[in-house]
């Protein structure tokens, strides 16, 4: 059994994506979250996992991208629509995922140029911080609508919901 672990990698990171676009299509984008709307929250997410899931020292920020767009500490001039917040999900999947294809179990423990963590380490503090924002955006929907938004899990399987919400 070769590379099993970043089999088990790829498995987390497909769940995390889908988890992501049923977020995306059932949130309330001008939902306020501590003082700040939600697809600045979702952005917030996106950006920190494009930025530093691989390696944050060989990163380039998205074309739409202007200062302090990613920060929840400033209050923006533009906003993000669902539809290029669900782009630029497409296009961070991809990145990650053909990144993923490239890796061996062996890779994992290396530590990209430029880096203090090792592959894992930045896979799994991305990880971690996806799934923060993700629960405290799920959280806002919950609050609005008094439906719980549906979630994978390893399986790949959240049950039946053609909404994206559950009753």
């Amino acid at each position: 059994m070769s590379d099993e672990l970043v089999k088990a990698i790829k498995i987390n990171v497909d769940a995390m994506f889908t988890n992501a676009d049923i977020m995306l299509k059932t949130c309330n984008m001008d939902f306020i979250l501590c003082d700040l709307p939600i697809w600045k929250h979702a952005y917030h997410m996106l950006h920190s996992l494009d930025q530093w899931f691989i390696n944050p020292k060989e990163y380039s920020e998205p074309g739409f991208h202007i200062d302090g767009l990613n920060s929840l500490n400033e209050y923006s001039e533009i906003s993000l629509s669902r539809e290029q917040l669900l782009d630029y999900l497409k296009k961070i999947q991809k990145k990650i995922n053909s990144y993923l294809d490239c890796l061996s179990d062996d890779m994992l423990s290396e530590i990209p140029n430029g880096c203090k963590a090792n592959r894992l380490s930045l896979m799994m503090s991305q990880m971690r911080h996806f799934y923060a924002h993700l629960g405290n955006i799920n959280a806002t929907t919950i609050i609005e609508t008094n439906k719980w938004p549906r979630v994978v899990g390893i399986t790949g399987k959240s049950g039946k919901s053609t909404s994206g919400l559950y009753e």
